[in-house]
């Protein structure tokens, strides 16, 4: 779910037939996060956990990437990235042999990138680098990841252009098709954002639209298959919003901004995420989600990084929850690719959530139950607390 920047075996192919042969490369690298964790009320009869969770800070993957110089400052990319679950063995993002990325573009240095393909969108380019999520991963992220912050959601069917750089600001636009026949302008995907960095102060912005197509959905069952947009991944990852899987659109705007001093680094981030109905949906009234995060991270020694982060949600309009969670962390790096940590959570909830009924057809207002982040264990009580110790190597 986690982006990662990495610093990977680079696998040089030069060209063997002459000088004005293009030059090309293609890295190999990838992510394995996994750590042992302790839940209380990890499921709704309230019993505890003790157990493997992975890709904590960074979601488990490997890939490929390259690209070839065309001339003229010219050049064709792609990227080929599979998520995977260290504890089993298996693909994650549903199953996808290529599930976190699979694309190719054109590169220029006057006019940026253009790439087509399955992708992020703009608000994990630009926005998550500047919130705790890029630090810290799951543990830090909002609760049901209500507004991507801990990017659940892809893009499929998508073209994507970034800018260059101007001064410090830059911007990119996304597209994802719907590929429906005849209703192109169901279930499509559209979004932008930009950013601007100067010294260690820096800001972006984004909005994001997803869309559900009115035809032909599949009613809501027990496990959650009420978003079947062919252009995006499901958001409904958690008891605190999987009621509104049939939602006919989501949209989200976000915003953050970070600064840097000495051992410290301060941001803090607002999001508002908004889940429409319609006649198809399983809920009669738009719910809206606010959602304010924080941190302070300190780089105690070159190897140390400590940090410690609050989100506050509060949902309205078809119902009435509100979250607090607090969160904290340690990372101490063995060397530049193996790190381990330790990160803690707790989260109190309150008002009222909606929750999808075991008949799969149905849903209803309860007491909201807690829920961390989006690691998916759910309580049954208006408390949970996790910690977890774990283990990052990456090639």
């Amino acid at each position: 779910m986690k982006r990662f920047a990495l610093t990977s075996l680079s696998l040089a192919l030069l060209g063997a037939a002459g000088a004005a042969q293009a030059q090309t490369s293609v890295t190999l690298y990838g992510v394995i996060d996994t750590g042992i964790a302790y839940v209380s009320h990890a499921n709704a009869a309230g019993d505890h956990l003790f157990g493997m969770v992975n890709g904590t800070l960074s979601g488990p993957r490997w890939g490929l990437k390259g690209q070839e110089d065309l001339g003229g400052g010219l050049k064709a990319l792609f990227q080929l990235e599979s998520g995977f679950d260290p504890g089993t063995g298996r693909l994650n993002q549903g199953g996808r042999e290529f599930g976190r990325q699979a694309f190719v573009g054109l590169s220029g240095n006057q006019w940026g990138t253009v790439t087509l393909g399955r992708q992020y969108d703009p608000s994990v380019d630009m926005v998550q680098g500047l919130t705790a999520d890029n630090y810290w991963g799951a543990a830090f992220a909002t609760p049901g990841d209500v507004d991507n912050y801990d990017n659940s959601l892809r893009v499929s069917n998508a073209v994507k252009y970034v800018s260059p750089v101007f001064s410090g600001f830059q911007f990119e636009g996304i597209y994802g098709f719907s590929n429906l026949a005849g209703a192109t302008g169901q279930g499509m995907t559209w979004g932008g954002a930009a950013t601007y960095a100067n010294g260690p102060f820096s800001l972006a912005a984004s909005y994001l639209k997803v869309n559900n197509p009115s035809a032909g959905r599949t009613p809501l069952t027990a496990t959650n298959t009420g978003w079947n947009s062919p252009s995006s991944d499901s958001l409904f990852n958690t008891v605190i919003n999987g009621g509104y899987s049939t939602a006919h659109a989501v949209g989200i705007a976000r915003g953050a901004g970070q600064y840097v001093f000495g051992p410290f680094t301060v941001g803090a981030s607002y999001s508002f995420a908004q889940y429409k109905n319609d006649g198809n949906s399983l809920f009669s009234q738009q719910e809206k989600f606010n959602i304010g995060n924080g941190y302070v991270n300190f780089q105690l020694t070159p190897a140390t990084l400590l940090g410690l982060g609050y989100t506050y949600t509060h949902g309205s309009g078809d119902t009435s929850a509100t979250y607090h969670q607090a969160s904290i962390g340690a990372d101490y790096s063995l060397s530049k690719r193996t790190d381990v940590y330790a990160v803690g959570a707790y989260q109190h909830a309150s008002g009222t959530q909606r929750v999808n009924n075991a008949n799969g057809t149905s849903t209803s207002t309860v007491g909201a139950t807690a829920s961390i982040s989006d690691f998916g264990f759910e309580s049954g009580r208006s408390h949970q607390e996790l910690v977890l110790i774990g283990l990052r190597h990456k090639f």
